[in-house]
């Protein structure tokens, strides 16, 4: 009997072989007619995977306690219909340390075989990076690393996450310091004394600094002598010195026995408070100067400069 069951064996294993191999032919056959088809599909409506790319970053406004930072993310779309901006991720670090993250829902739509330009407005706060790291100090300048995840929802491909990124540099703003050396007087009388503020800016920054404008207000001996505005360029290179002359009207009427001591060269009290417009490698800048418990000798016009340095 064993003889005679193993043919039987034998014939019926080569048989079930044979169901599985045609099992699995024809389910080989089945994916490939869909994939073909698929193929078909994509190539006859025309999807495609949409790209982007970070073509600007824009620094619309920096002052002492922010930078506000706009990143231009361009998006196209290959596709015939239009594609929804599901989710914005962004991160900004520096050297791998986080300065801001966030997320931007529901971010528009790509309309059909076109191109967007998709704008992400970043604020950082530098009380906050100067707080949070101890070696992040004003003046400076820090590189920034900005990551970008835009996901996407598209037909055939499902959800998509296209991530991009882009390196450059932001200043840590610091504002000038200021002091008044000297005031040469031209014309003086007790009812009105016209003269010049020779004003000395040092530039506290790691660049430089263009000085378009500058507007203050000045006290001698607590008393205001009023405003004054000057439009002077001058450059001051980073961590440099600048001077600027500011012609004012005063009356030292005014000023009671304070006067005495200015005219005799003893020396005045004084307070500087303004603004300077500059320009900077990073765009336009509105900095504050300010300047508390200064002394200030007023000299006439033909006096000699050379002892003038306190």
């Amino acid at each position: 009997m064993a003889s005679s069951d193993k043919p039987e064996v034998v014939e019926r294993g080569h048989k079930e072989e044979e169901k599985d191999e045609g099992n699995g032919g024809f389910i080989d056959k089945v994916k490939d007619f869909i994939h073909d088809i698929g193929e078909k599909i994509e190539e006859a409506i025309g999807f495609g995977k949409p790209t982007a790319d970070v073509t600007a970053i824009h620094l619309p406004k920096i002052n002492l306690e922010r930078a506000d930072v706009v990143v231009d993310v361009l998006v196209k779309n290959p596709n015939p219909i239009p594609i929804p901006l599901i989710d914005i991720n962004y991160l900004i670090e520096s050297d791998g340390r986080k300065l801001v993250s966030g997320l931007i829902p529901d971010a528009g739509t790509i309309k059909a075989h076109g191109e967007e330009t998709v704008t992400i407005p970043v604020t950082l706060i530098y009380d906050d990076i100067k707080s949070t790291y101890d070696d992040i100090k004003p003046g400076m300048i820090i590189p920034y690393r900005i990551k970008v995840d835009l996901i996407v929802d598209v037909p055939v491909f499902g959800r998509l996450t296209l991530p991009l990124e882009k390196k450059g540099e932001i200043p840590i703003p610091h504002k000038p310091d200021v002091d008044l050396e000297k005031i040469k007087f031209e014309k003086f009388s007790f009812e009105e004394t016209v003269g010049v503020l020779h004003l000395k800016l040092e530039n506290m920054n790691d660049f430089d600094l263009g000085i378009n404008d500058l507007d203050c207000e000045v006290w001698l001996s607590d008393v205001s002598i009023g405003g004054a505005e000057v439009s002077e360029s001058t450059k001051i290179e980073k961590n440099g010195f600048g001077y600027i002359d500011v012609p004012i009207t005063f009356r030292p009427k005014d000023f009671g026995s304070a006067l005495w001591d200015m005219i005799r060269g003893r020396g005045t009290g004084y307070t500087v408070k303004g603004n300077v417009d500059v320009d900077t490698p990073f765009g336009a800048m509105k900095l504050p100067i300010v300047k508390e418990g200064g002394t200030t000798r007023l000299k006439k016009t033909d006096d000699d400069d050379d002892d003038d340095e306190e």
